[in-house]
């Protein structure tokens, strides 16, 4: 059944619309020697200055290479604009330097002030060392995939003209949208865990002696061995987003409201205060592993199961603002539950992700997307009747020693010798241009052309 808001967008035949987001990548990766330890090299001078290139910059580690693509239309398109950055930074990388494809980071020295923050100006390198103080080095260095997503504007102009009582202006319709689809994403994150999990085990260092799960997860990254800061958001509404990160900033919980890492962040404005002037603009969705699979780190599959799911979030029912706060805390409980079952097992919530996918997939026939969604599905309802074929249980067949480095290298190398064999590199980065969105779309396609002559 349709919202009211859902019903009137497949009546004007702009289902289609709910799943067209302009969509932008960032995926971070770990610089590695050939032995498997972080890397000892600088950022590389061949695509510019940390400080000033916003398409390859460093996160946390001074080796955490993070690649940005600018915003584009269609899933696709943001793939190939990550193919050639992924592979503009490895051609750049020092001899004997390789990108590490898991999520969680190579081994790590005992002494771990060695690793060395990034160069990121005073002001950040400040924070960063304020934040390590309070959670350590290893719960900065896990990686992952950040998705952001930003509605059609068509959609928007849809809602606003036919429910002029509701919504005053543009602003108000984005904010409402993007609080439902932000809802939806935390409420069933345990199902991208459950299918997009990829970090089963963590290397030596990482943990303190005694303080290492019993048996490998389904994803550390996503447990609470993970990636940093365990303080929850309240996303009933963008003003109470706002304030329950300033509570926390005020108690001392998050150092700056720059530490609120939750699944998902509201984007728009720098200054968190800003926000509401202009609205949400866009969502970063950052729940998903690394894909050590693909030298970039997501699947093309894997951004179409996340545009079906938004799509899916604005046609139907949002939950009741009351209700906002109990469903979503229990979430997170049972993606705790799930990023720690054992990987090649059945998850508890089986049951409940096979309902959750027929349901999409009676949605995909019903707005009728391509043959592409429905292979995509069938994929993953695969993943969900047998755990086996889930990207954690997988990594675990080629565990040696406790260790994944043998996979990880092997994995690290091949992708790096398909890079440096590119017929044509993308090399703008090199005389130290910086770009704007427009300009580097342009660039990186005319770079396509070129490869294609």
């Amino acid at each position: 059944m349709f919202s009211q808001i859902g019903q009137l967008i497949f009546e004007n035949e702009a289902v289609a619309k709910t799943s067209d987001f302009t969509m932008g990548l960032e995926i971070e990766m770990q610089r590695v020697d050939e032995q498997g330890n972080f890397s000892q090299e600088p950022y590389p001078a061949g695509i510019g200055d940390e400080k000033t290139n916003p398409w390859i910059t460093n996160d946390y580690l001074e080796t955490m290479s993070e690649t940005v693509t600018p915003s584009a239309a269609h899933a696709i398109d943001a793939m190939h604009y990550l193919y050639r950055i992924n592979n503009a930074l490895r051609s750049a990388l020092a001899p004997g330097e390789l990108l590490w494809p898991l999520s969680m980071p190579p081994r790590m020295p005992k002494d771990k002030t060695k690793l060395h923050f990034a160069k990121m100006g005073p002001k950040k390198e400040a924070y960063l060392a304020e934040w390590t103080k309070r959670h350590g080095y290893s719960q900065g260095t896990p990686c992952g995939a950040h998705i952001n997503l930003s509605l059609d504007s068509h959609v928007v102009k849809l809602v606003l003209e036919n429910f002029p009582e509701q919504f005053k202006d543009e602003r108000e319709v984005r904010n409402y949208l993007y609080q439902v689809l932000a809802q939806g994403f935390v409420r069933y994150r345990w199902l991208l865990t459950y299918l997009f999990g990829a970090s089963p085990i963590a290397e030596a260092n990482y943990f303190e002696k005694g303080q290492e799960p019993e048996h490998p997860l389904r994803s550390i990254r996503q447990s609470k061995y993970g990636f940093g800061t365990k303080f929850t958001g309240d996303y009933t509404s963008l003003d109470k987003y706002i304030t329950r990160i300033e509570q926390g900033v005020k108690q001392g919980i998050l150092t700056s409201d720059y530490e609120f890492h939750g699944p998902v962040r509201f984007k728009g404005n720098r200054n968190l205060k800003d926000l509401p002037k202009k609205g949400i603009e866009y969502l970063e969705l950052r729940m998903l592993d690394l894909d050590p699979s693909t030298s970039v780190g997501v699947r093309t599959g894997t951004l179409r199961f996340i545009r079906l799911l938004a799509s899916y979030f604005i046609m139907h029912p949002a939950l009741h603002p009351s209700d906002v706060n109990g469903i979503l805390e229990n979430a997170d409980k049972i993606n705790e539950e799930v990023a720690e079952e054992v990987p090649t097992e059945p998850s508890k919530y089986q049951s409940t992700a096979w309902a959750i996918m027929k349901s999409l997939e009676r949605y995909a026939n019903q707005i009728q997307l391509g043959p592409e969604y429905s292979e995509m599905l069938e994929d993953l309802e695969d993943r969900v009747a047998n755990p086996l074929t889930t990207p954690s249980a997988k990594l675990m067949n080629y565990v040696k020693d406790g260790s994944l480095t043998e996979y990880a290298l092997k994995r690290a190398k091949r992708y790096q010798e398909a890079a440096l064999e590119s017929i044509n590199p993308f090399r703008g980065f090199e005389g130290g241009k910086i770009y704007t969105a427009d300009e580097l779309r342009k660039a990186l396609a005319r770079c396509e052309l070129l490869g294609h002559e």
